[in-house]
């Protein structure tokens, strides 16, 4: 019989100095939230700018997919949580302190807007998916038509969503940018992780966010020059993210030993071939060179660019929470 005498709680399983209880759900429900609010973000952008006919995807299709992934996003959340049938309770109370109290009433306010500003546009959408091959949406779009024509209620919340587009719009402007930057904070606040510890984390998934709506409304978007402005957008995005990931680095660098620790995961470490190939090189460089190309008129096709910048942006959160679980301060 072996004995082992343990002379503090750190190697209990699950807890310090290794933590690793967030799996696939918790860098899936970043993503979406990124994706969605970068999608609303645009819509309520350009349509108080005035821009609606100019950039019809960005402002009346896009944003359909808004709910659809603020949805999948709530189904990781659920299946993660051990016991998903209290979900509720996070609405009974406001904790200004907390980042998952704020996320939770951002995503309770800004669901019922973001299915209620598609269907203020649901005969343009109509419209969009009728020659599409996938027929699914055409078919869901026209079922909520006929539902719009039979039911007055239901014709009178549509009606309703037309008449306050502005103010919705305002409002949604303003959750999406929390949102986005949510998603960051939510990792940041975790202060006993080295590498969630930093006050970049937040404005770089926002800019990351707002970069996977721009790249799924330039693969959408049907006339070229609003796919071309929407790829210059995103070259800029690109060119801030990169921004902030080198100075996050820097920071690091700059830090404490466990923070300097935490950075050799990337800079020789295990996460250093997935991160900057995959993540920095396919889904950040090789993307705004493409985009580049196009600018210069080589015939790039757009869905190319369009989704390896969706990739990347969820290989960055899975690299992020999975290495930010390794990383730990030592007592």
């Amino acid at each position: 019989m072996k004995e082992e005498l343990f002379a503090s709680g750190r190697n209990i399983p699950f807890i310090d100095p290794v933590l690793h209880i967030w799996h696939w759900q918790i860098p899936l429900y970043l993503f979406v939230g990124g994706l969605a609010a970068g999608l609303i973000f645009f819509a309520s952008y350009f349509y108080l700018k005035g821009d609606e006919e100019k950039y019809p995807i960005a402002v009346k299709v896009a944003p359909f997919l808004a709910p659809i992934v603020i949805i999948i996003g709530l189904i990781a959340l659920l299946i993660d949580l051990r016991h998903p049938a209290y979900f509720w309770q996070l609405y009974t109370t406001i904790r200004i302190e907390s980042p998952m109290s704020w996320g939770a009433w951002t995503l309770g306010a800004i669901m019922p807007l973001s299915m209620l500003w598609p269907l203020s546009y649901i005969k343009d959408l109509q419209a969009y998916f009728d020659n599409r091959l996938c027929k699914m949406p055409f078919k869901l779009i026209s079922w909520i038509i006929k539902m719009i024509n039979r039911y007055w209620f239901i014709n009178w919340i549509y009606d309703w969503s037309i008449k306050l587009r502005k103010p919705i719009a305002i409002i949604n402007l303003v959750l999406a940018i929390i949102l986005g930057v949510y998603t960051g904070i939510l990792l940041s606040a975790f202060n006993a992780r080295p590498l969630w510890n930093t006050s970049l984390l937040g404005p770089l998934f926002l800019v990351s966010g707002i970069s996977t709506g721009a790249a799924a409304i330039m693969w959408m978007a049907k006339e070229h020059h609003e796919k071309l402005a929407f790829s210059k957008i995103d070259l800029i995005l690109v060119g801030v993210e990169l921004f902030f990931i080198v100075h996050m680095f820097m920071g690091f660098l700059a830090s404490t030993a466990v923070q300097q620790e935490a950075a050799q995961l990337f800079l020789g470490g295990e996460f250093t071939a997935v991160f900057w190939g995959l993540f920095v090189g396919a889904g950040l460089i090789l993307p705004a060179i493409l985009e580049i190309m196009e600018l210069f008129h080589f015939k790039i096709p757009i869905a190319i660019p369009a989704f390896l910048i969706l990739l990347g942006g969820l290989v960055f959160r899975f690299i992020m929470v999975d290495a930010g679980q390794i990383t730990r301060y030592l007592y």
